[in-house]
C-alpha cells in the first residue's frame, strides 16, 4: 500500500510531462485560420457594400413615396358609410385590410363596446385610418 502511494504522484508527474510534450510537438496554426475567415469577412463585408452603393445609386427616391399622400375623399366616404352602416360587423376595418384578429375582437366585443368604434371614426375623420 505504502508503494502505491508514492508511485502514484511519481504516475501523475510523469503521464503530465508526457502529455504536455506531446501536445506541444504538434502546434497548431491558429493564426492562419483566423487571417482566412477575417479575409472571407472583409471580402463579403466589401461585396456587401458595393452592392448597397449600387442599389442606391440606381434607387430613385419619389417624394410622393416618402410623404404617404392622403386617401381619396370617395375612400373615405366609403369608409364612413360602412362604420355606419355596418360598423357592428367591422366591415370598414375588413376594407381598410386591418389585421384579422383584431377585426374578429372588434365583432366579438362590439367595437369594444363602443370605444373601438368611436375611435376608429376619428381616425377616419382624421385620414389616419
Amino acid at each position: 500500500m505504502k508503494k502505491t502511494n508514492k508511485i502514484l504522484p511519481l504516475l501523475l508527474v510523469l503521464l503530465f510531462t508526457v502529455a504536455s510534450s506531446v501536445y506541444a510537438s504538434f502546434p497548431v496554426k491558429k493564426d492562419a485560420k483566423k487571417e482566412q475567415t477575417v479575409n472571407v469577412k472583409e471580402q463579403n463585408l466589401q461585396k456587401n457594400s458595393e452592392l448597397f452603393s449600387t442599389i442606391a445609386k440606381e434607387t430613385i427616391v419619389d417624394s410622393k413615396a416618402i410623404n404617404s399622400p392622403k386617401p381619396d375623399m370617395d375612400e373615405k366616404t366609403i369608409l364612413l358609410l360602412l362604420w355606419f352602416f355596418l360598423g357592428i360587423f367591422a366591415a370598414h376595418r375588413w376594407y381598410a385590410k386591418k389585421p384579422t384578429g383584431w377585426n374578429i375582437l372588434f365583432i366579438l366585443t362590439a367595437g369594444g363596446c363602443g370605444v373601438w368604434a368611436i375611435v376608429d371614426l376619428v381616425h377616419i375623420l382624421q385620414d389616419n385610418f
